[in-house]
C-alpha cells in the first residue's frame, strides 16, 4: 500500500494561484533532481523532507525560469519508499516541459546527478507505488516515460532512465508495505515524529498511524521491549540507531 506524506506533513507552502484540473493522462514521466543529492538521504529521512521543501521553494521563486504557483511535480518519491504529495492527481503538473504537461503526470525521484545517483530499491518501489496511485486516483494511463522522452534534457539521469526504459519493474525485494527501516533518528518516550509510524509498521503494531512514541501504549511498548530483549539491547524503551540497524538487516534478509 502506498505510504503518502501529506503536504501538511512535509510543510508545503500554499499554492499562489489556481491549479488546472486534469481528468486523465497517457501515463507518467519520471524525473530526478538534476543536482547533487547527499548520500545521507538514504539513512536520514529528514533529508528527504528538506529536499522536497527546497524543490518547492525553488520552483515557486522562479528557479526554472518561470515562477510556478506550486511545486511542479505531481508527487515526489524518496529512498524510504514514501510518496510526497505534490500537486497530486487530477491536477496539471508543470515539470514536463511546455506543451507536454497534459500528457503525463510528473513523478520526481529524489536522486541526483552527483552524490546519491543510483536509485535504491526503496526509490523504485516508491515510484511503482506512485504510478499505481496516480492510475487509481488520477486516471493515469499505462505509459511510463522519462522526462527526456519528448524534451531535451538529461533527466532522469542515466541509471534511473535505464530502469524506466526497462519498464520500471518493481524490485524483487519485498516492499514491506511501507518505508524500509533505514538508520533513522533515535526515538525516546514522548517523542512525536513521523518515524514512529515507520517503527509501528515494521514491528507489526496494531496502530500503524500514531506518530507519538507513547510509553503508556502497551502494544508498542511490549513490541519494543521484546525486540530489545531478543537482541540483547539495553536502554529501556529508547529506540536507538542500533535498533534501526538490526531491524533493517532483519527486514532485508
Amino acid at each position: 500500500m502506498v505510504e503518502i506524506v501529506s503536504r501538511r506533513e512535509w510543510g508545503a507552502a500554499a499554492p499562489t494561484g489556481a491549479l488546472t484540473p486534469l481528468a486523465r493522462t497517457r501515463g507518467v514521466k519520471v524525473h530526478y533532481t538534476g543536482g547533487r543529492v547527499s548520500p545521507e538521504i538514504v539513512r536520514d529521512h529528514d533529508v528527504c523532507v528538506q529536499l522536497v521543501r527546497d524543490v518547492q521553494r525553488m520552483h515557486m521563486s522562479g528557479g526554472r525560469e518561470t515562477r510556478y504557483v506550486d511545486i511542479g511535480y505531481s508527487v515526489c518519491v524518496c529512498p524510504h519508499q514514501r510518496v510526497f504529495m505534490g500537486r497530486g492527481p487530477g491536477r496539471l503538473p508543470a515539470a514536463n516541459g511546455p506543451g507536454l504537461n497534459a500528457g503525463h503526470y510528473a513523478v520526481l525521484a529524489l536522486v541526483g546527478n552527483s552524490g546519491f545517483t543510483e536509485p535504491n530499491d526503496g526509490i523504485k518501489h516508491g515510484i511503482r507505488d506512485a504510478i499505481e496511485y496516480l492510475r487509481r486516483e488520477g486516471g493515469a494511463g499505462p505509459e511510463i516515460k522519462g522526462h527526456r522522452d519528448g524534451y531535451a534534457t538529461s533527466c532522469p539521469g542515466g541509471p534511473l532512465y535505464e530502469w524506466v526504459k526497462a519498464g520500471a519493474p518493481r524490485p524483487k525485494t519485498s516492499s514491506g508495505g511501507g518505508a524500509p527501516a533505514a538508520r533513522l533518528p533515535e526515538l525516546r518516550p514522548g517523542d512525536t515524529s513521523p518515524h514512529v509510524v515507520t517503527l509501528r509498521r515494521a514491528l507489526g503494531a496494531a496502530d500503524t498511524t500514531s506518530k507519538k512514541y507513547d510509553p503508556t501504549d502497551p502494544d508498542l511498548a511490549a513490541l519494543v521491549e521484546a525486540f530489545k530483549n531478543r537482541h540483547g539491547l539495553k536502554g529501556g524503551l529508547v529506540w536507538t540507531a542500533e535498533c534501526w540497524d538490526i531491524l533493517n538487516e532483519r527486514r532485508s534478509s
